[in-house]
């Protein structure tokens, strides 16, 4: 039973994550040839302080307006 861990930022489109875990869920079940209820897809939901990118938290690489360096 292949297990899929996708880390990431949170997403409050509920939608977008069913279509998200159903995509990956089809691309899954055809590169193994198994069917779809044996892939299960996992999404943890990180917030910007708890992630670090270069030795640094990802809210302090951040730029004053709010946009990503």
């Amino acid at each position: 039973m292949p297990v899929i861990r996708v880390d990431g930022p949170k997403v409050a489109d509920v939608d977008k994550k069913r279509r998200f875990v159903k995509d990956v869920t089809d691309a899954a079940s055809t590169l193994y040839g198994l069917s779809t209820q044996a892939i299960v897809v996992l999404l943890q939901e990180n917030s910007p302080d708890n992630v670090g990118v270069g030795g640094q938290l990802v809210i302090d690489r951040r730029k004053p307006d709010g946009a990503g360096s």
